[in-house]
């Protein structure tokens, strides 16, 4: 996939990966490639709030696409929705590199340990 990260925190990751490579056979971004994006940043970012000697698994994703990309770079961005004890929960907005949403993705990750 050629996944980048180019931040992390509890509250917020950043990442991006190339259309091409991740296409489906009509030439668009794969549909499958923005929730792999989405659920990665959300799950990297989850793991970052749950601290040392805690795991993350995702419990829900699901996501909405709203425009296809056919060249260049698609960037998420998860912004957390919920930092709690045992769950925390992210908003991943997928953008192309004009700034346009392709997707708008939602994940949960329970917290254990």
């Amino acid at each position: 996939m050629e996944m980048e990260l180019l931040e992390l925190a509890p509250d917020r990751a950043v990442g991006r990966i190339p259309v091409k490579g991740n296409t489906q056979p009509a030439g668009l971004l794969h549909g499958g490639a923005s929730v792999v994006l989405a659920e990665t940043l959300g799950s990297l970012a989850a793991q970052a709030h749950a601290g040392p000697g805690k795991q993350t698994v995702g419990i829900e994703v699901s996501a909405t696409h709203h425009r296809g990309a056919k060249e260049g770079y698609v960037t998420g961005t998860a912004t957390a929705v919920h930092l709690g004890r045992t769950t925390a929960s992210y908003e991943i907005a997928i953008t192309d590199d004009a700034g346009k949403r392709v997707c708008t993705a939602r994940l949960t990750c329970m917290i254990l340990g």
